[in-house]
């Protein structure tokens, strides 16, 4: 499995990892901490769901949400740096989105927007439009990807 992958590559160099989510939750957290042994490597998990929280838990500029509204990649970047800060972490991955059911025009359900952020390097942020699967679909989906993100990073 891919967490099993992430957390043999971050104990083997000593990184510590944190999450923060908003559409999903806690997924991803969730996903890692279900191998035994995970903290070693898993440092926190921020759940984020409201903007209030995004602001007081992971420093996103309310100026950020007013302009780009909590699903880009924008507030993305932010929820990620916002979890190196606010943590003892050295990689930290973020995922803001629309699950469903809902969305409008501009942003459809199953809009999901990531970042990716570690110590000494720019932060990667990426958006994905995984469509209306439906709730649950979307949400794992998410899980999936931003798992996925980690494995590459800690590849590259």
């Amino acid at each position: 499995m891919i967490t099993n992958e992430i957390l043999k590559l971050c104990s083997a160099r000593g990184l510590k990892i944190a999450t923060a989510e908003s559409c999903t939750g806690g997924l991803v957290a969730a996903a890692l901490t279900d191998v035994p042994g995970s903290s070693v490597v898993v440092e926190r998990g921020f759940v984020t769901y409201s903007n209030t929280a995004k602001v007081e838990m992971l420093g996103v500029s309310e100026h950020t949400l007013a302009t780009y509204g909590a699903v880009s990649e924008q507030v993305a970047q932010e929820m990620a740096q916002g979890a190196l800060s606010h943590s003892t972490a050295h990689l930290a991955v973020s995922i803001t989105g629309i699950a469903g059911p809902g969305g409008s025009e501009h942003k459809p359900e199953g809009r999901v927007c990531f970042g990716l952020a570690m110590a000494g390097h720019p932060t990667k942020t990426e958006t994905v439009e995984f469509g209306p699967l439906g709730r649950s679909a979307v949400r794992e989906n998410a899980r999936d990807h931003a798992l996925k993100m980690l494995f590459i990073a800690l590849n590259e």
